[in-house]
């Protein structure tokens, strides 16, 4: 597996729908944040309006952008359609080497504002992204251990110090359309057998 190595290859890669379990761990006593939900990301191309609506929105020349994605959060098993209180777009903002760069948010994750987050690429593929907000920074690190199975972790630090620490796995979920042509192929070879 080759990992991503610019926001972009990262969007791609992390394309369509992840069950998440989530462990939280506050350090006050605020109710256990842990659970299962499903994670569903779509990628944005440079001209979405999405995109550049974000962009216009924190002062960006559209043109800087190398596209977006959108990121939803649901309740695992939940049909419905995704809440948008639960969803941000997210825009790439690379530097020269498209290894580190700026995302544009128009929701942040621990505060429910537009945000400028700065993210950079380890050389063994390990996405960090540094978000401060008005009262709180928050740090996340993401990386993929196989094409359809990552890892994220996080942190939030408050002024008084660290709020709360998350760990994530989350792997790909099959679509409907690639299970069937799984069962498909299940079937010839069966009948070839």
């Amino acid at each position: 597996m080759k990992p991503p190595m610019t926001m972009m290859e990262f969007f791609r890669k992390s394309e369509g729908t992840w069950f998440s379990q989530r462990t939280v761990h506050h350090f006050d006593l605020t109710a256990d944040e842990s659970g299962e939900s499903n994670l569903m990301v779509k990628v944005l191309p440079p001209e979405d309006p999405q995109v550049r609506e974000v962009c216009h929105a924190q002062g960006v020349d559209p043109e800087l952008a190398k596209g977006g994605a959108s990121f939803s959060w649901q309740t695992n098993l939940d049909d419905r359609e995704p809440n948008p209180n639960y969803a941000a777009i997210l825009v790439d903002w690379p530097q020269e080497t498209g290894l580190s760069g700026k995302l544009l948010r128009n929701r942040g994750y621990v505060e429910g504002i537009p945000v400028v987050c700065r993210y950079h690429f380890a050389p063994d593929g390990v996405l960090t992204i540094h978000t401060d907000y008005d009262n709180n920074q928050g740090m996340e690190r993401c990386w993929f251990i196989t094409d359809d199975f990552r890892v994220r972790v996080s942190t939030v630090r408050m002024m008084n110090g660290v709020n709360l620490m998350t760990y994530c796995s989350e792997r790909r979920c099959v679509s409907p359309a690639v299970l069937d042509r799984m069962l498909a192929q299940h079937d010839i070879t069966k009948a070839g057998e």
